[in-house]
C-alpha cells in the first residue's frame, strides 16, 4: 500500500513537471468558458491546466443524469477549481513539501495554511501552505468576478472541504463528483 502512494505521488510529481494542454484541448475548453473565464484559465501554470482538464473530462464520465444546465457549472467549477493557485503561483518543491507535510503533519499544515496574507501576499515559510489552503476562497472569488455562476462559484470555494456529513442537494451531489474526480487524479 505505501509503495503505491509512492508511485503515485511520483507520477504525479512528473506529471507536474512535464504536463501541458494541447492547443485542441484549449480549443475544446474554449467553448464552454465565457472569455473572461479563459483568460482565467489560462492564468494557471501549464500543469495546472491539464489537471483541470483531466477533472473535467472524470467529471464529464461521472455526472449522467445531471442536467444540462448544472452539469455545464459542475465542468466549469471542474476546469477553474484551482485557478486561485494563480494568485500566488507556488513552485514544484513547494507543491512537494506541502503533499509531504500533509501526509506526515496534516494538523500543523492547517493551521500553518490559516497564515496572515500580508499586502501583496502570503509571506516568510508559510507561503505554500497558506496558499494551498487559500486557494479556493480565492478562486471562487476570481471566478465570480468573471462571471461564473452561483452554483460553479460555491464548487469551486468548497472543492476541498471534506465534511463526514455533506448534505443531499444538489450543489452537495455535485461537490462530491468534484472531490472524487481531483482526488483521483
Amino acid at each position: 500500500m505505501i509503495a503505491s502512494r509512492i508511485l503515485y505521488r511520483l507520477h504525479q510529481f512528473w506529471s507536474a513537471l512535464v504536463a501541458s494542454p494541447s492547443e485542441g484541448e484549449l480549443d475544446n475548453i474554449s467553448s464552454l468558458l465565457t472569455p473572461p473565464q479563459m483568460a482565467l484559465f489560462r492564468q494557471m501554470h501549464r500543469s495546472e491546466q491539464a489537471h483541470s482538464i483531466r477533472v473535467m473530462r472524470a467529471v464529464l464520465q461521472s455526472s449522467d443524469g445531471v442536467q444540462a444546465g448544472p452539469r455545464d457549472d459542475l465542468l466549469r467549477a471542474a476546469l477553474l477549481h484551482d485557478v486561485g493557485k494563480s494568485r500566488y503561483p507556488v513552485r514544484i518543491w513547494e507543491r512537494a513539501l506541502i503533499v509531504l507535510s500533509k501526509a506526515i503533519l496534516p494538523g500543523k499544515v492547517k493551521r500553518w495554511g490559516e497564515g496572515i496574507a500580508i499586502g501583496d501576499g502570503p509571506l516568510g515559510w508559510r507561503r505554500a501552505f497558506v496558499v494551498a489552503q487559500q486557494h479556493p476562497a480565492w478562486g471562487a472569488q476570481m471566478a465570480a468576478e468573471a462571471g461564473a455562476s452561483p452554483l460553479a462559484t460555491a464548487l469551486i470555494r468548497r472543492h476541498q472541504d471534506f465534511r463526514s456529513n455533506p448534505g443531499g442537494d444538489l450543489e452537495d451531489r455535485l461537490l462530491r463528483l468534484l472531490q472524487a474526480a481531483d482526488h483521483e487524479l
